[in-house]
């Protein structure tokens, strides 16, 4: 098969294990960054010139365009354009999550971050609340807002963001980061970038089994984004998980079964999407460090 990668860092670990799977395996694989050089990303003219799949690792809208130009010539891409494109909307992924019933903080979404100086414009729990970048992207507004002076500060340097607001969850201190890859669940625990524990601080035990009802929440999350390769972000609020984050095709750094989990991937064959959020698997989560155990298959 014929595997093309569309990214802007073919060294990334996952990336390359993966690609190292496929090649000795006699799998041909390539890197294309789509936002390399001036005017339209290159692509194949014609069918027969097309790759078995894309791996849309980009997100930019380069990439996007380039992977919906070869979506319309018949070629497979994972994750879809659409899917992709949509998991840069901070505010769509609310309300699509609202929509499907999945558990998300209560978001309100403004023009621009000036907007909230001038209305009534702050999330119905008042202080604290987080201000996020309507658009995901690297380097975006990702903040705690604990008061007016704050709030004042972060608006006077992101004025004209389009940003949504959204309460603050309340939480353990972890995030628990989720990967799934074509339904098999990656884990691991790390301190949230808000309301991190103290310093020194370790969750007991290390390694533990994460709830049933977790793991399916993850995968209920895959099969309403449509998304075969994401990430999902969770916080615990007294004992029960709140997404607070979707990613398509994250980095994905340390899972030992992931490159194997995206190899295979790669290499099935186009069909029905499998039924998701009905598995019993465990995913098993490692400490806040970059080593983490595997993954378990939940469908």
């Amino acid at each position: 098969m014929r595997v093309c990668v569309l990214t802007d860092k073919p060294d990334h670990p996952m990336l390359a294990a993966a690609a190292s799977v496929l090649t000795g395996a006699e799998h041909r694989v390539t890197f294309l960054d789509p936002d390399a050089g001036t005017g339209s990303p290159s692509r194949p003219e014609a069918a027969d010139g097309l790759a078995d799949v894309y791996l849309l690792k980009a997100h930019t809208p380069r990439a996007l365009a380039l992977a919906r130009s070869l979506e319309g010539l018949g070629a497979r891409v994972v994750n879809s354009a659409a899917a992709t494109e949509l998991c840069q909307d901070r505010s769509r992924i609310a309300a699509v999550a609202e929509g499907a019933g999945l558990p998300m903080p209560r978001t309100r979404t403004l023009g621009s971050l000036s907007e909230v100086l001038h209305g009534p414009e702050l999330p119905d729990s008042g202080y604290p609340f987080m201000v996020k970048s309507r658009h995901s992207r690297r380097a975006d507004l990702v903040a705690r807002v604990d008061g007016p002076a704050g709030l004042r500060s972060l608006a006077a340097e992101w004025s004209d963001e389009p940003v949504v607001l959204q309460e603050f969850i309340a939480n353990s201190g972890w995030d628990h980061k989720l990967w799934v890859i074509a339904g098999e669940v990656f884990a691991a625990v790390r301190p949230a970038p808000v309301g991190a524990p103290p310093d020194g601080v370790r969750p007991a035990p290390l390694v533990r089994e994460l709830p049933r009802d977790w793991t399916r929440l993850a995968l209920r999350t895959g099969e309403v984004f449509g998304l075969d390769v994401y990430g999902v972000d969770l916080l615990d609020r007294e004992g029960e998980p709140v997404v607070v984050d979707i990613n398509a095709f994250p980095g994905i750094r340390g899972p030992k079964g992931a490159p194997g989990a995206l190899a295979a991937l790669a290499l099935r064959r186009p069909g029905p999407r499998p039924a998701r959020g009905t598995g019993d698997g465990l995913a098993h989560l490692g400490g806040p460090g970059p080593a983490l155990s595997s993954g378990s298959r939940t469908r």
